[in-house]
């Protein structure tokens, strides 16, 4: 049986502009993220510039990535940023508690991280040490990134090979406060964020963007806490939010409990529910942590940076439980794309995310083969691809009509997830059906503008746990959807069981 839905959609009525970086990305020294992910080392018989792995750099070029998040997550805070500068042979080796306790030799560190950067065409967004560090530390790491002339960490990164600053726009002030980063009260950490912030300055023209370590899922009062730490923002529309500019959120979709997540294959077609229906959480505490902002922050001037998202699942059996290493199925496609309809919504509040992580790890757009070297890109990796036309594009509102839900884990689930966005006389909507089981019918009532051509994508497989591998790249992969025709309202389309689909529009 086929199902019909309604989207009405107005295509001169747009909202606010979709923020390139919510499409982010977040590296961390995890498992095989850093080494054997995006690092291999120049002496390496995989292709590599500087070290850096050639084939991550362009997959990841190819989605036009915006950000790149590092060095963590729990291991910023442990992070100390002299120790991964200067000539590698010297360079101290430190043990990372939180991740396998294994020893690491600071190969990878500032200057490399920098170099991958710049390969990606991707703004750096570090994520300094507030949980073990200082604040002269962090202001050091600053000054050194970021100023040009004869100061002492200038000098100091001069002697070490780089003449130039760099430009660094985003600043992380800790992560997870509330737990590996301090296991801090939200009233100790506002005034530490505020402390930090001070002295993470501006050096010439390069201006920061500092985002406070923000809550974990629901905790409310951390946001309030945060936002009641400014100055008054209600006063003057005009002023600037100081002395940081946003908070984070974090949130992680899983099947079980934190004790047992989950497999990432195998899974029942229950828990594929559950999986869609706790991802689609994430509306739900956008929207309560964006009211409590709008209560002190009418103008809306602080942004609110999902920078970790993402499945979690129990790690797959025969590896390191300290890696983090999981596969990468259908279903993590459409979490992923349950998630940007809720940042596109959500847009004039959520200014950037990032998923967890980028290689490797959890969520990975990327997995790398350690016995073949092969590259998979994981149908996480499509959806960033399909999407790319919603960067910097503004938002239009979907509304649906006759959307069947199910009742799941407590919640009533809607069967289909949209979202839309416009940019000159283009336009972009995305669909998915999350049911597992029913194709549907998804009448596009298109109104505003005359819609001239159009084409479409799809990205479905057989099974609802379907992946690639080193032996099946492209067992879940993207193809051309011959299923969109002309309807009186603009267009009909097909949504298969369990489907992620982009329409592209030309308009006039």
């Amino acid at each position: 049986m086929t199902t019909t839905t309604t989207a009405v959609i107005d295509l001169d009525l747009p909202g606010a502009t979709i923020s390139r970086h919510v499409y982010g990305h977040f590296a961390e020294h995890l498992g095989r993220c850093i080494y054997g992910g995006f690092w291999v080392g120049e002496d390496s018989p995989v292709a590599n510039v500087r070290g850096i792995r050639s084939d991550v750099v362009e997959a990841l070029r190819a989605i036009s990535i915006p950000n790149l998040r590092w060095p963590g997550g729990c291991f910023a805070d442990d992070y100390h940023w002299r120790d991964g500068i200067g000539p590698r042979e010297s360079r101290p080796r430190m043990v990372n508690s939180h991740w396998g306790d294994v020893v690491e030799d600071n190969a990878f560190g500032t200057h490399e991280f920098m170099d991958l950067c710049e390969l990606l065409g991707a703004d750096p967004y570090v994520s300094g040490n507030v949980g073990s560090g200082s604040v002269a530390e962090m202001s050091d790491w600053v000054e050194y990134l970021t100023r040009a002339d004869d100061s002492p960490m200038a000098a100091l990164r001069r002697a070490n090979g780089r003449e130039q600053p760099w430009r660094v726009p985003f600043w992380g002030l800790g992560n997870e406060a509330w737990g590996c980063g301090g296991n801090l009260r939200a009233e100790q950490f506002a005034s530490l964020a505020r402390q930090y912030a001070t002295y993470t300055r501006n050096h010439g023209g390069n201006l920061l963007y500092r985002i406070a370590a923000g809550a974990n899922e629901a905790d409310l009062h951390w946001t309030e806490t945060l936002l009641r730490s400014f100055d008054d923002l209600a006063a003057d529309p005009a002023a600037p939010a100081g002395p940081f500019q946003a908070v984070s959120l974090h949130y992680y979709t899983m099947a079980g409990s934190w004790s047992d997540k989950g497999d990432a294959t195998g899974f029942s077609t229950d828990q594929w529910y559950v999986t869609m229906a706790r991802a689609r959480r994430m509306e739900e505490l956008l929207t309560r942590h964006s009211t409590v902002m709008d209560r002190y922050d009418p103008h809306r001037k602080v942004g609110l940076v999902v920078d970790e998202w993402g499945t979690w699942w129990n790690v797959e059996k025969g590896t390191n439980p300290g890696f983090l290493y999981q596969q990468n199925t259908l279903r993590d496609a459409l979490v992923a794309s349950v998630h940007f309809d809720a940042f596109h919504r959500h847009a004039e509040r959520v200014v950037m995310a990032n998923i967890a992580q980028t290689v490797n790890v959890l969520q990975a757009m990327i997995l790398t083969d350690p016995d073949t070297g092969t590259l998979v890109l994981t149908p996480t990796y499509h959806v960033f691809a399909m999407n790319t036309g919603h960067h910097d594009a503004a938002s239009l509102a979907v509304h649906l009509r006759d959307v069947e839900t199910r009742a799941v884990d407590g919640t009533e689930l809607p069967l289909v997830s949209a979202s839309a966005s416009v940019k000159g006389d283009t336009a972009l909507v995305s669909l998915s059906n999350l049911d597992a089981d029913t194709d549907r019918i998804l009448v596009l009532d298109l109104r505003g503008r005359d819609v001239v051509g159009h084409t479409a994508r799809v990205l479905t497989a057989t099974a609802l746990d379907a992946h690639n591998t080193p032996a099946q790249l492209d067992a879940v992969a993207p193809t051309d959807h011959a299923g969109v025709r002309p309807h009186p309202r603009g267009l009909e389309v097909d949504l298969p069981a369990h489907s992620y689909v982009t329409v592209a529009l030309e308009l006039r």
